[in-house]
Formats: structure tokens, sequence, C-alpha cells
């Protein structure tokens, strides 16, 4: 009798209330429950945080960076340290960026063409050129779970015509990135390649970008890019709403680089499930933190200084069982390692708990009503922005 072996990935539709989506998405290294939370460990970490930390927060998949760990400390490196896995000593799933956004935003000077893209590295000013076939390669060799096609990601802002002409060129090379696949399925452990749509603020070249999508293939996840890149937010919620019919309802929805609370919950309201964004640990570095009760604050505020209230009374982090605001402020005003710790661990939780409080929600039924009850209190006890707003880049 022939022993059957079950597949290395895939996803269960659990529960549905309006657009939004409870679900199971099935990995070599494990199960990942959404919608989730997915933090991100940019250079093989996340920052500042250990990975017995992060299972402790409930992370359930992370992030790392194709572009990053390719110039530092090279995919082939990793690949014969054991693969990201083994080399960040995390057991869970994990999935790779492309690193085209990165080509795009971070080199110094980059050169596009229909093979591929030149760029000047950040860090020494060397050259080097992505094309989609080495992207696939350096995925290989870092040995995600989840790794993403080489895309196009025009700008916020950019014009129809550049919309068009760089979904044009995210559907050729993902035909690219599919073939490489192909080629090298027997060099490493089993991976699922995510493609991602594209089209700016244009719906309908949204619409054409996943229908070519779909046409070239069946995905394990599907991924929704070039979106909380500058544009007004009613421009990202349309763009959600007009895709949320024709995405496929057994496969993940990833939508990169989204991660403010208020943001996830739309964005779980609008059918997405996989979620990234620097801004917790980018937050935390600067002292800024996110709470139900009061939004985001920034606790080097002085009206901290004698605040005996943990950070966020309704959370359950290590941070806020142990810690007042006034002792985080201090941390803050005196740059102290330990305060962008213990913020970036709140903010971390902050947000996989909301994630796994809005499945328990979708599961049961009541998402929609405690949605727009959780948006309302986090909103209203929002300071005005001006002392705690979005923290700096760096």
């Amino acid at each position: 009798m022939t022993e059957q072996v079950e597949p290395a990935f895939g996803f269960e539709l659990q529960a549905s209330q309006g657009a939004a989506r409870a679900g199971v998405f099935d990995t070599p290294h494990g199960a990942v429950r959404t919608p989730a939370f997915m933090p991100v460990g940019t250079l093989g970490t996340v920052k500042s945080v250990s990975p017995d930390e992060l299972a402790a927060a409930g992370a359930g998949m992370v992030l790392a960076n194709t572009y990053h760990l390719y110039l530092r400390p090279g995919h082939e490196l990793v690949r014969d340290l054991g693969g990201l896995h083994g080399f960040m000593r995390w057991d869970g799933p994990i999935l790779t960026d492309s690193g085209g956004f990165q080509v795009f935003s971070l080199a110094k000077i980059n050169d596009i063409d229909d093979d591929g893209v030149v760029f000047q590295s950040h860090v020494d000013g060397s050259r080097h050129r992505f094309t989609p076939e080495l992207v696939i390669d350096i995925q290989r060799a870092l040995g995600a779970d989840v790794v993403m096609a080489f895309d196009e990601c025009p700008p916020g802002g950019c014009s129809y015509e550049e919309a068009r002409r760089a979904n044009e060129r995210t559907a050729r090379w993902l035909d690219r990135c599919a073939a490489r696949m192909r080629e090298t399925e027997a060099d490493g452990p089993p991976q699922a390649l995510f493609p991602i749509v594209q089209g700016n603020v244009y719906d309908d070249l949204r619409r054409e970008s996943l229908e070519r999508t779909l046409e070239a293939g069946g995905w394990r996840g599907i991924g929704i890019g070039g979106l909380s890149v500058g544009e007004p937010k009613a421009d990202m919620w349309r763009v959600l709403e007009a895709l949320h019919p024709d995405l496929p309802a057994g496969a993940p929805r990833y939508l990169m680089g989204v991660g403010y609370p208020d943001d996830l919950l739309e964005s779980i309201a609008r059918g997405c499930d996989l979620f990234d964004c620097v801004a917790p640990t980018r937050n935390g570095r600067h002292g800024t933190a996110w709470t139900l009760t009061d939004g985001q604050i920034n606790l080097k505020a002085a009206r901290f200084k004698a605040d005996t209230e943990p950070l966020d009374a309704d959370c359950d982090c290590y941070t806020c069982a142990r810690f007042d605001r006034a002792y985080l402020r201090h941390l803050a005003v005196c740059g102290e390692l330990l305060g962008w710790r213990l913020v970036t661990l709140h903010n971390l939780r902050f947000l996989i708990r909301l994630a796994e409080q809005a499945r328990a929600r979708i599961l049961d039924g009541t998402f929609q009503g405690w949605s727009e009850g959780w948006l309302g209190r986090y909103r209203k006890g929002a300071e005005s922005r001006s002392g705690g707003g979005p923290a700096p880049a760096g």
C-alpha cells in the first residue's frame, strides 16, 4: 500500500464574517492561525528581541529580508550554517520578502530594465544585479517556508502609466520566478512561492494584475503589495475592497507592510490574513507605544514622569505586567537599551494579540461589532498625534 504523504502547505478557511476571515495556514515548520501579524526580522533578528521572547509574545511566523541578508552575511553562508531556521534559532515558519522594495527604496543608485535591477549597496557602495532567478536562488539558500516573487513596486503617487508598466514587468518576472522554482525543486526544503499583486491605487490595474496572477498558476498564497506607501487611507481601503471578491478563498492573503493597530483591524475587515511591519520595533526604539485607552503615546512626554499605571491595563505582555509608565519614560528619556526592549516587546504583543482577538471574534461571529467598538475606543483615546504620532524613521 502506498503511503499517503501530507502536503507541506495548505490553508483551511474556518470562518468568515463579512469579508473578515479566520483560517489556518499549514507550513513545514508549523501552522499559522490567521489573521496573524508577522514580526519583521530584517537581518535575521527582530531588533532587540530573542526567539524565545518572540514565541512568548505569540508570534507564529516571522519575516526576514532577502536584500539585507544577501548583502550581509551572504545567502550562501546562511545556507552553509543551516539556513535561516538554524541560523536564527527560530523553529517556526519564516517568510522572506524578495528584496524588491529595498532595491528601489534603499539602494543609492538603481537602474531597472526588463531583465532585472542593477543597484548600489547602501552598506558599502558596491554594485549588484538582482534578477528574478537570482532572487529565487537567494531565497532557496535562505530556506524560508514562504518566498516572495521579485516584483516592481512603484512609489506612492505614481502615474497610471508608471503603474501599468510596473504591472507588466511584475507579471513577466513572476513567470521567471515560477520557472526557477520548478527548476530547483530538488535543491532544498519545500517552499511556497507567493506572487505579488500590484497596480498602485488604480482599481482596473489591480484587477488586471490579479487576473494575470491567477492565470499563471495555483498559488499557496498571494501577496498584496504597493499599499501603505504614502497613498490616502481611503484609497487603500477601496483597493482592498475591489480585490476581495476575486481573491481565491482557499489561499492566505498577505498584505505587505501594514501593521499599525487601526490599519490592521481595517484590513482584516476587508479580507486580509497576514501582515508585517517594522512599526512595532521602530516605534519601540523611539519610546512610542500603543495602548487601547490612550491610542498611540510618546513615553518621553512629561505627563508620564510620575505615572504609576502600566502601559496598557488591558495588555497581558511582560512589560505591562512588570513595569509602570514612569519607569519606562525614564528609560526612554535616558536612551537606555532596556527601554527599547520593553516597549518593543509590548508593541509586538499588542499587535499579535489584536490579531488573536480578531480571529476569536470572527470565529464566534461577533467581529463586526467588536471591531467597531475597539476602533472607537482606540481612536477616541488617541492623542492628537502631536505628542504621540509615528516615530521618526531609523
